[in-house]
Order: C-alpha cells, then structure tokens, then sequence
C-alpha cells in the first residue's frame, strides 16, 4: 500500500438544531469577538438570526461581515479581513454556501498570521498560524466546511486557490435544517457538484490517492443518489436533506485529500467567466469529460455507477455499465430541472476557445485526471458540452 497523509477538520458535529447552539460550540475555542462571515441574502431570510442571538446569549460579541457573493472576489476577502482587524476579533465562523466558508478560511489565516495573501496562493504556502474558525455550511455540495482549500476570483475571471491543512477548521457543524429552504435549483446543482468531488476523488490520479477518500467517495455516492431528487422535489424531507448534507461532506472529505481533475478544471472557466453558479458549472461538463476519461477509468466509473444508481448492478460487463452511469449522470441535470448545454446559460460558441486556454492554467487541477488532457481535448469537450 502507497503511502498518503489524511487531514480533515479538528471536530466534526452532525445534529439537527446545531446551528441555533452555535454559541455554545464556539465556546470550547474561546470566548470573544467573532467575525461571522456569511451573505446578505441568508442575513435577509432571517437564517443568521438564532445563530447570532446564540453567540450573544454566550458571551461572544458577533462582528458581522455579510458581503460574501458567490465565486468571492479577492477585493471581498479583503474587506473581510479589514473588519477582522476593526473589530478585533479573535475568532472567525463562516456560515453559508462555499463561498461564505471559503472567505472564513482565508480571513481566518490572514487574520491570524498577518501574511500577505499573495504569499499564500497554491499548495502547502500558507504558513499560518489562523484564528480559531468554525464552518456551518447552509448547503449540501461543496464539502467546504472539511477541505483545505479556498476557491477566490481573482481579476474578475480567473480562480485562484489557496491549499494547506491550516485552512481545516477546528469545528464542522452539520446542521441539515439549515438546508430546508434550499430552493430546487440550487438543491440540484450543488447535489451534482457533491457528487463529482467523489466521483473525481475515486479516480484521481493524487499520488495521495488513499483507501480512506475511496471508501469516503463511496459512501457520499450512496447517500447522494439515494436522496438527490428526493431532497430536490420534496425539500422539506428532513431525512433527505440531512443525508445530503453528509454526503456532501463525506465526498468532501474525500477530495480533500484525493483531490479533483478535470470536471473543475473545465468548470472554473464557465463559472470565472460568465458567473455561472459553480455546481451548474460542474453540471454542464460533467458526462462529457467523463466520456473522454472512460479509455482510461471505465472500471473505476463502472464500480462507483453501483453506488450512485444501484440498479445498473444489472449490468455485468464493466464497459457498458461504466457506459450507463455516464448516460445517467448526463441525463440527472435534465430530471432535476437544470440547463444541460453551455448555450443554454448564455454562452456562445465564440466563447469556447477562449475557455479552452483558460481550463489549462489550472495545472494543480488537471494533474489529477485520470487521463491526460490537452487543449484541443478542453475545446473539443466544450463544443460537445455546447
């Protein structure tokens, strides 16, 4: 057996009801002022309310930053860090989607290191220490709240990551009635983005490619296509939605440490580009870099299509059910409602040169594909994705 490293988050809290007794979680890292970074649109639907009553019914003092947009701007993580500092916090929460938990991590570790943030772009830079941090996702797709990495946009268009194990928080807390609001769409696409991190965590080409993310990436497979159009069109199923969510965060524990390919690295341009939520992203060229992967993965999907639709257990010749799962995955979009072809989120075919070159600058992503993919291949799988 190959050796590998295997981090996740310092404590991990799954209960419905959680999210309302966040003071008493945040608590055991230590009393003071928090920094509670989330969106002004979870702020408007009253979501942050029994959370931020709790930090005060605790004896922690919240200093609220809620100007978190999706695909966060390196300006947004900024002022993030500029409220810290105003407010002397000494600890931060991100509660939200990925990008609110994204924007903790990095406000967290420039917080509490002082380091310049261009110092701590890529893998393994970020030197640290942070401030103790506390993740509550309000989604059930990114996995955000157990990975090391923060996803920011910088320049208006290109995706620019940090990676360490300084970035894993201290305190997961997995609160599924948080999610019972998700409207449909969002549902769906961030259900599909869980559902590539395992799925690219499987059959990632990582050197740290482990039995502990497989096994992970299996388990969220389960979970996942047994609950996803279920959670989607009948969202107030409170089992449902709590099986997402910790599916969602066992596939992110599993590409944490397995890390994803080519699916995100094709996505980042859509969304960077023309601010296509990042699930939908994923979506959209999802079954197209799956088919160019087959040649060299086809056993590895044809052993993960069991976990996601158990039914193509029926199917015994490993090449046509790799086949199968790839026509399922390619046909889930459509049966959840979601836009299935680039075109139909607005982009043109003129676009998709361009989006080509932009796919191959992110090498720390397309490392880990399973098959080696070139420029013309990017181009080739956006015509078809098109």
């Amino acid at each position: 057996m190959d050796p590998f490293v295997f981090h996740t988050a310092g404590q991990i809290i799954f209960r419905a009801g959680a999210g309302s007794d966040i003071g008493s979680i945040a608590r055991t890292t230590g009393r003071g002022r928090i920094l509670f970074v989330t969106d002004s649109g979870l702020r408007a639907l009253g979501l942050c309310d029994a959370p931020l009553a709790s930090l005060q019914t605790t004896g922690s003092e919240a200093v609220v930053f809620d100007q978190v947009e999706a695909d966060p701007s390196l300006d947004t993580i900024l002022k993030a860090v500029a409220a810290g500092r105003q407010g002397e916090v000494t600890g931060v929460i991100g509660f939200g989607g990925g990008s609110s938990l994204d924007v903790a991590k990095v406000a967290a570790l420039l917080l509490g290191s002082g380091e310049d943030i261009a110092d701590a772009w890529g893998v393994g830079n970020a030197k640290g220490p942070r401030l103790p941090l506390i993740l509550v996702p309000t989604t059930a797709g990114t996995g955000s709240e157990v990975t090391p990495v923060a996803i920011v946009t910088v320049g208006g268009v290109e995706k620019r990551g940090i990676s360490s194990p300084i970035l894993l928080p201290d305190i997961a807390v997995l609160d599924p009635n948080l999610t019972l609001g998700l409207p449909p769409q969002i549902t769906a696409a961030t259900g599909i983005d869980a559902m590539v991190h395992a799925i690219e965590a499987y059959t990632s080409k990582s050197p740290n490619n482990n039995p502990i993310s497989k096994m992970l990436a299996r388990q969220a497979l389960r979970l996942l296509g047994a609950n996803l159009e279920e959670a989607v069109f009948n969202g107030g199923n409170l089992p449902a939605r709590g099986a997402m969510l910790l599916g969602s965060m066992l596939a992110g524990q599993a590409f944490a440490n397995s890390p994803v390919a080519a699916v995100h690295a094709l996505a980042y341009p859509i969304g960077g580009r023309f601010h296509i939520p990042h699930g939908l992203s994923n979506a959209l060229v999802l079954p197209h870099v799956l088919r160019f992967n087959a040649a060299e993965a086809a056993s590895a999907y044809a052993e993960l299509a069991v976990d996601a639709f158990p039914d193509l257990a029926s199917i015994p010749e490993p090449q046509a059910r790799c086949s199968a799962f790839i026509e399922r995955l390619a046909d889930l979009p459509r049966r959840l409602h979601l836009p299935v072809r680039l075109r139909d989120v607005g982009i043109g075919e003129e676009h998709l040169a361009q989006m080509a070159s932009d796919a191959m600058l992110q090498t720390r992503l397309l490392v880990n594909n399973p098959r080696e993919l070139a420029e013309a291949d990017a181009a080739a799988i956006y015509r078809a994705a098109w």
